[in-house]
């Protein structure tokens, strides 16, 4: 259903919805994820549910690519200082683990390899045109494809994500700690990439 033919409370309904399902998603995936508990938790029905979405494949779709338009809109790729983008995705993941849980569900249960997204030339190519233009004036290493300094950018980043197989930070860890993992993050992809 458009956006735009809704009105103010079938735009709350749905918004719920959103809400509920990515919670659901995020904490059980997309097979683990129940219609009923989304439609009990949003206080509404399956029927509107899938009035609204169609199917509980097409909701993930739309969870999903909301949150990822959230990780562009919020974090911005800054190429001239991806130790910068690096710490910012860091604080977002610590601030919204469910993100990072939404990739994790999609590359396990939809993605297994290759890209993330079916469009991930749409996501990718703002991020891939700012590091080529910093490779080209000589800010970052220019003798490794911008695919992978993105790629490996990120995965720094999410050294102490929800998904890491090694620790999970969390927001009720001292600011110090946050800190201090920040700066390790911050040198650590500047010795990586940075001229």
């Amino acid at each position: 259903m458009v956006e735009a033919t809704l009105t103010a409370r079938g735009l709350a309904t749905r918004q719920r919805i959103l809400d509920a399902a990515t919670a659901e998603f995020a904490a059980r995936g997309i097979a683990g994820a129940r219609v009923d508990r989304i439609a009990a938790s949003a206080r509404t029905n399956k029927a509107q549910l899938y009035a609204y979405f169609g199917s509980k494949d097409a909701l993930f779709d739309v969870v999903f690519d909301a949150s990822m338009q959230h990780m562009l809109d919020v974090v911005p790729i800054a190429a001239d200082d991806l130790a910068d983008w690096a710490v910012r995705l860091y604080d977002e993941y610590l601030e919204r683990p469910e993100l990072i849980r939404l990739a994790t569900w999609a590359r396990l249960e939809r993605r297994p390899e290759g890209h993330l997204a079916a469009d991930s030339r749409r996501v990718d190519d703002e991020k891939l045109a700012a590091i080529a233009a910093a490779q080209a004036s000589g800010v970052i290493v220019d003798d490794v494809d911008v695919f992978d300094v993105m790629a490996l950018v990120i995965a720094m980043s999410m050294a102490w994500s929800p998904v890491s197989n090694v620790y999970a930070a969390t927001p009720a860890e001292s600011e110090h700690v946050h800190a201090a993992r920040r700066e390790f993050l911050r040198a650590s992809v500047g010795r990586a990439i940075m001229r």
